[in-house]
């Protein structure tokens, strides 16, 4: 299923970009479902949820259902964003472990989900995936900052929450 067909408010109609998967920015939910594959084209599974990171300000998880049939003995995983790559020519999802990589990978259930936020789980997730757990200020793997000084309307002392049509703020049309 493509995220065409999980936009429930249509704003995906007119923004198609042919350089990835979709559009530059996309509701979480719309890449719910989202196939991943590995490079030696297996398929992986699908996101079932994408975990954010509400103090740094950025996507953490991507949880991955790996395994069963049919829903039934799926196995998750939470697999770094960062470690997620763009297929922009399959329209999907890259991960770089083999099958049996995966299958000794920290996982869970989905009745019984680990605290995701503690240090311990993170670090640990890391380590399998061999990616950099992000910290403010950090330089993430597209070489983004992120939580350093980014400002958004909500902080802005002079936004009164009201945006005018064609107004644009810091000199953006």
């Amino acid at each position: 299923m493509s995220y065409l067909d999980r936009d429930t408010y249509g704003i995906y109609n007119d923004n198609a970009d042919d350089s990835g998967p979709g559009p530059r920015l996309m509701g979480a939910d719309t890449l719910i479902g989202e196939d991943v594959y590995n490079h030696q084209d297996e398929d992986l599974g699908d996101i079932k949820e994408i975990m954010l990171d509400i103090r740094q300000g950025q996507a953490a998880y991507a949880v991955l259902s790996f395994g069963g049939w049919l829903g039934m003995g799926d196995k998750l995983f939470a697999v770094p964003w960062q470690a997620l790559q763009l297929d922009t020519a399959n329209q999907r999802f890259l991960l770089d472990v083999s099958k049996e990589h995966l299958k000794t990978a920290p996982g869970f259930d989905k009745d019984h989900w680990p605290d995701m936020a503690s240090a311990e789980f993170s670090t640990q997730i890391h380590d399998f995936y061999q990616t950099q757990q992000n910290v403010s200020g950090s330089r993430t793997a597209s070489g983004s900052v992120m939580g350093s000084g980014s400002s958004s309307l909500q902080s802005d002392p002079g936004y009164s929450g009201n945006v005018e049509p064609g107004a644009g703020r810091g000199g953006m049309p």
